[in-house]
C-alpha cells in the first residue's frame, strides 16, 4: 500500500494538451491478443484554462474524447476536443463563457450595464461540457456530463454530430453519467425531476432499443418510475444507482443540492454548482428499491448511517435479497470539496495533509431484504455480516459488510464483467486504486473472498479499468482489462495503454504514444 510520490508525476494529470489532427500509431511491446479488436474511447478533461482564465475544479476543464483503436495487433491513438457550446463560445470569446462544476464565468466585459443586467433574468446557461462518460443509444454514441444536455459523437472519427437537450424528450433536470445498458440496447438513467405539488422526486427513465423501423429510440423514452425525496426542496445528487433483472436501488445520501441557492441569479453572487452543495449531517442515508417490471415502489424505507457514494459496483437479487455493492465514501461531508485542481496539483505532502480530512474511502456491500417478514427483530444472518435489522418505527436498518478497505486507499471506478454479470451474481470487480486521492494502481478484487491482485509501477497513474472479455470465454475472468497509464517521469514516452491479464493483472501488452494524455473519468471499449 504505502507508496509514496514525492516526485509529483500525477500533476501532469492535470495539464492542457493539443487534440489530434489525425491518429498517432503507437509502439508496442508484449503482444496484443489477436482477439481484441475494437476501440477504447474515454472521456475527461483536456483544457485546464482559457487564456489567463482557469478552471479551478477537477470537474471544469473541457471535454477530451480518447479512442486506442486496436487492429490486428497494432495500435493507434486519436482524441478530439467535444465541440460542445461550452468549449466553442470559450473560444471564439478567448474567455471562459459558461459556468462550469467549480468555476464561475464572469459576464462578457464588452457589454454595458443595461444589457448585463437585462441578462441576469435569461437564468443559468447550463453547461453541456461533456467530460465524464461516453455511452450508446441505439446506433448512436453520446458524450456526457451530469446536466441535460448530451452530446452525439462519431465514435470512429470523433467528430462531434449535435447538442441532445434531455429536456425535449423527458421530464428530467438532468440524468447521471453512468446509465444502465442492458443486453438488447435498453438504456435506464436517473435524474432529478419536479414531482407531484412542486416537490421535489427523481425519475427513472428508459430508453427503448432501436426498433425496426430505425426511429431514433430518445424520441422514445418514457419514465418509468419515480422516486421520493427526503427533502421536498432539496434533492440529493445522485451519481449512478443500482439495476437488476427486477428491481432498481436508489441510494439517497446526505449531499444535497440547495435548488434555491441553485435557481437564484448566480450571476448576482458568481456562484457555482459547487456552492449549491450542502450536507444534511442528521439524515444519515436513505435506501429506495422499485420494481422495474411495473415501475411500483416497494414500500420499505431502509436506512443507514452517512456516506458519500459515486460508483455502484453491482446489483443482484439473491432469494428474497437484494445484494448491492457500493463504492462508498464515510461521512457526509462532500468529498468533490477535496477535489479542486489546487489540491490535487499541489505537492505529495499537502496532497496527502488534505486526504487526511477527506472522507475515508471504503467498498461494502448491502444486503436488503425484499418483505418485510424476511426480517427478524434480531440480527439477521446469512452468508455475509451484513445485516438488515427491523426497528419500531418500521424502518429497516443496515449495517455492511466491508468488501474492501485501506486507510485513504480508495477502490473507487470499479468495472465488471457487465455484458454477462450486470445485475447478477458475480465474484470479481476491477477498479482504480486512489492513493490519497491520486491514481497509482489497478487492483482486481473477489468481493467473496476478498481477495486482490495489484497492478503498480512506480511513478505510474493509470485510469479506470476496462474489462473485455475473450469471445469465447468460460469463465467471468477470462479477458483482459485496458487502462491508460502516464508514466512521466519514466522513459521518452510519456503514455500509455497498458493491457493485463484479467485473470491475475500481469502484463500482456502495452501500447506507447509520445504525447501526455491528460485525467480521464470513464469509458467503453466498442468492439469491431
Amino acid at each position: 500500500f504505502r507508496v509514496e510520490h514525492p516526485a509529483g508525476g500525477y500533476k501532469k494529470l492535470f495539464e492542457t494538451v493539443e487534440e489530434l489532427s489525425s491518429p498517432v500509431t503507437a509502439h508496442v511491446t508484449g503482444r496484443i491478443p489477436t482477439w481484441l479488436r475494437g476501440s477504447l474511447l474515454r472521456c475527461g478533461p483536456g483544457l485546464f484554462e482559457v487564456g489567463a482564465e482557469p478552471f479551478y475544479h477537477l470537474f471544469d476543464g473541457q471535454a477530451l474524447l480518447h479512442k486506442f483503436d486496436f487492429k490486428e495487433g497494432h495500435v493507434t491513438y486519436h482524441r478530439r476536443f467535444v465541440r460542445t457550446d461550452a468549449y466553442v463560445r470559450a473560444m471564439t470569446e478567448k474567455r471562459i463563457v459558461i459556468t462550469e462544476f467549480g468555476t464561475y464565468a464572469y459576464p462578457d466585459p464588452c457589454k454595458n450595464i443595461f444589457s448585463r443586467f437585462f441578462s441576469y433574468f435569461k437564468g443559468v446557461e447550463v453547461t453541456d461540457n461533456a467530460l465524464v462518460n461516453v455511452y450508446p443509444v441505439g446506433e448512436d454514441y453520446y458524450a456526457c456530463t451530469e446536466t441535460n444536455f448530451i452530446t452525439k459523437i462519431n465514435p470512429d472519427t470523433l467528430e462531434t454530430i449535435k447538442q441532445v437537450d434531455l429536456c425535449k424528450y423527458v421530464s428530467v433536470n438532468g440524468a447521471t453519467a453512468h446509465p444502465h445498458i442492458e443486453n438488447d440496447g435498453t438504456v435506464y438513467n436517473i435524474g432529478n425531476c419536479f414531482g407531484k405539488n412542486f416537490a421535489l422526486a427523481y425519475n427513472i427513465i428508459r430508453i427503448p432499443p432501436l426498433q425496426a423501423d430505425k426511429e431514433d429510440p430518445m424520441n422514445k423514452s418514457e419514465v418509468l418510475v419515480q422516486f421520493p425525496c427526503s427533502d421536498r426542496f432539496k434533492p440529493s445528487y445522485v451519481h449512478s444507482f443500482g439495476l437488476t433483472s427486477n428491481y432498481i436501488v436508489f441510494v439517497e445520501t446526505p449531499v444535497k443540492i440547495n435548488l434555491l441557492k441553485f435557481l437564484s441569479s448566480w450571476s448576482l453572487w458568481g456562484a457555482n454548482y459547487m456552492d449549491c452543495f450542502e450536507s444534511n449531517e442528521t439524515m444519515g442515508v436513505w435506501l429506495h428499491v422499485a420494481e422495474k417490471k411495473k415501475g411500483r415502489l416497494l414500500n420499505i424505507k431502509y436506512r443507514t448511517s452517512a456516506f458519500n457514494l459515486f460508483h455502484h459496483i453491482n446489483t443482484y437479487e439473491d432469494n428474497g435479497f437484494l445484494i448491492v455493492d457500493l463504492c462508498t465514501w464515510k461521512g457526509f461531508e462532500f468529498v468533490y470539496n477535496y477535489l479542486y485542481l489546487a489540491n490535487l496539483r499541489a505537492n505529495w505532502d499537502e496532497v496527502k495533509r488534505q486526504a487526511e480530512k477527506a472522507p475515508q474511502p471504503e467498498a461494502r456491500r448491502y444486503v436488503l431484504p425484499l418483505t418485510i417478514d424476511k426480517v427478524p427483530s434480531q440480527k439477521l444472518k446469512i452468508w455475509t455480516t451484513a445485516t438488515a435489522t427491523l426497528r419500531s418505527d418500521e424502518t429497516i436498518w443496515l449495517e455492511p459488510e466491508v468488501i474492501f478497505s485501506g486507510p485513504r486507499h480508495a477502490f473507487e471506478f470499479p468495472q465488471i464483467n457487465y455484458k454477462k454479470y450486470a445485475g447478477k451474481p458475480y465474484t470479481y470487480t476491477y477498479g482504480l486504486g486512489l492513493n490519497h486521492f491520486v491514481p497509482d494502481r489497478l487492483c482486481k478484487l473477489n468481493v467473496k473472498t476478498k481477495e486482490t491482485w495489484v497492478w503498480q509501477e512506480p511513478d505510474s497513474y493509470p485510469s479506470e479499468p476496462i474489462f473485455v472479455s475473450h469471445p469465447d470465454a468460460l469463465e467471468e475472468d477470462d479477458g483482459v482489462v485496458l487502462s491508460i497509464v502516464i508514466s512521466p517521469g519514466v522513459g521518452p514516452k510519456p503514455a500509455y495503454l497498458l493491457i493485463l491479464s484479467a485473470k491475475d493483472m500481469s502484463e500482456v501488452a502495452r501500447a506507447e504514444v509520445e504525447v501526455n494524455i491528460p485525467v480521464t473519468f470513464h469509458g467503453l471499449f466498442k468492439r469491431a
